[in-house]
């Protein structure tokens, strides 16, 4: 019989008075911690002259200066480690495509705390110890494998440490093995859904229940997408190597909002232009204050991702912590267009809900003079509609109208043939700026 032993009842169903208690207990010890054992942080106290004893409540949090992607790459190694590098026990760092990568470093007791926070948001998914969990992550620097694989281990559910790539054979194994449960970034659940078609295998042949998502942005469409395409039910999860790694919040079985862990992470949503605190409800840019990291911890970290709050305890599932919604966005993702900001996502939603196109799509942005132009190319399902002129033209069109509605722009549509924009194990690729000859 399936037991679900990282079900934390008391910690997860908290009152929120006795969970603020907490979170305030931590934040207060928290900010001496990073006072006394990080220069970095003592030098930005000292300069605005803030003392760690001048933070007693919430509101104070307001005083301590936001911590960005920057500050971290500025400090290249090791220059954020609040502990002796001997007491680091494992490093894990960001790809570092636009510089320096960002390293973070854990302690022993952060590695338990990690392991015990992803068995929890996995649990809360429907995870449980007879399942066989099949990790389609890269192994290496990312945190997102190994944050997952010792979550997994934790609850008892037998992990298959695929990695990413050779998407055949993570077919293969997949069926082989029995496997229960899938690890991957959306895009590529997508691409080995797609794979195993073209193996014969439809999702009654595999025995996959459950999907465990993260590392990108996947709209509500998307998802639909994911689970018809596999037969699974899919569930999102969030983080980021800077703040831990997956574990800072994840959905339930009824996925009403990624639940928080806030015993160890306090959030904030704030204006992204202001940065100035928002109220419960509205969608801005959300910030995050570890709460009880000894190696790496971080006060007020910018994280970029677009999202809002809910604390009202509603949840079906009986956690009574706060609920983010999906991200929407990430605020250095957003790009202007003839003086309209669009977030690929609301492409996506458009493109993924339109019929006879693919999933999978790619976001040209160009300029002329000084006019900036996008352009979006989709994959139609059948090839033959290449060749049928009139067709394509009312299906372009579509599109056209359909993205107008949304964005309030006129999008050139290329139509390509199925399989044709490359598909990758990782983060997706999604949007191509030309007006730099960069790519993001």
């Amino acid at each position: 019989m399936a037991t679900n032993n990282y079900w934390q009842k008391e910690i997860e169903t908290m009152k929120r008075p006795e969970l603020e208690a907490l979170q305030l207990e931590r934040l207060k010890y928290i900010v001496n911690y990073c006072y006394e054992r990080v220069p970095f942080y003592r030098n930005r106290f000292d300069e605005i002259g803030l003392k760690p004893g001048d933070i007693r409540s919430f509101r104070d949090v307001e005083k301590i200066p936001f911590t960005t992607k920057d500050d971290i790459r500025d400090n290249y190694p090791f220059g954020l480690f609040a502990v002796p590098r001997k007491q680091i026990v494992r490093m894990h760092a960001s790809s570092g495509t636009t510089g320096k990568p960002t390293v973070v470093g854990y302690t022993r007791n952060d590695l338990e705390t990690w392991s015990d926070l992803v068995a929890r948001l996995c649990v809360a998914a429907g995870a449980n110890d007879e399942d066989i969990a099949q990790i389609s992550f890269g192994y290496g620097l990312f945190t997102g494998a190994l944050g997952l694989h010792y979550g997994l281990e934790k609850i008892g559910a037998s992990v298959v440490p695929a990695s990413s790539g050779n998407t055949e054979k993570q077919v293969m194994l997949i069926k082989d093995f029995g496997a229960t449960l899938l690890i991957a970034t959306p895009s590529y659940a997508l691409h080995i859904g797609e794979v195993a078609r073209d193996m014969g295998y439809t999702p009654d042949d595999l025995k996959l229940r459950l999907g465990l998502f993260g590392s990108e942005g996947c709209t509500e469409e998307m998802r639909d997408a994911v689970e018809e395409s596999l037969g699974i039910f899919a569930t999102d999860n969030y983080g980021m190597s800077e703040l831990m790694g997956p574990g800072v919040s994840g959905d339930c079985e009824f996925r009403t909002g990624m639940h928080i862990a806030e015993d160890h992470f306090y959030p904030e949503i704030i204006d992204r232009n202001t940065l100035k605190p928002l109220g419960e409800g509205e969608i801005g840019e959300l910030a995050i204050t570890t709460l009880t990291k000894e190696g790496f911890p971080l006060l007020r970290y910018r994280t970029k991702d677009i999202t809002k709050i809910n604390y009202t305890p509603d949840c079906p599932c009986g956690r009574t912590g706060a609920r983010m919604a999906k991200i929407m966005g990430r605020s250095d993702d957003m790009f202007k267009i003839k003086g309209v900001n669009v977030f690929p996502s609301q492409i996506e939603s458009v493109l993924v809900t339109t019929p006879h196109i693919g999933p999978q799509y790619q976001l040209i942005l160009t300029r002329t003079g000084f006019m900036d132009n996008i352009e979006v190319v989709v994959e139609v399902v059948d090839g033959s509609l290449l060749e049928r002129y009139s067709e394509l033209e009312k299906l372009e069109n579509n599109i056209r109208h359909r993205l107008q509605t949304v964005l309030g722009l006129d999008c050139k549509i290329t139509l390509k043939e199925p399989r044709s924009i490359e598909r990758t194990a990782g983060k997706a690729k999604r949007v191509i700026d030309l007006r730099n000859k960069g790519t993001i």
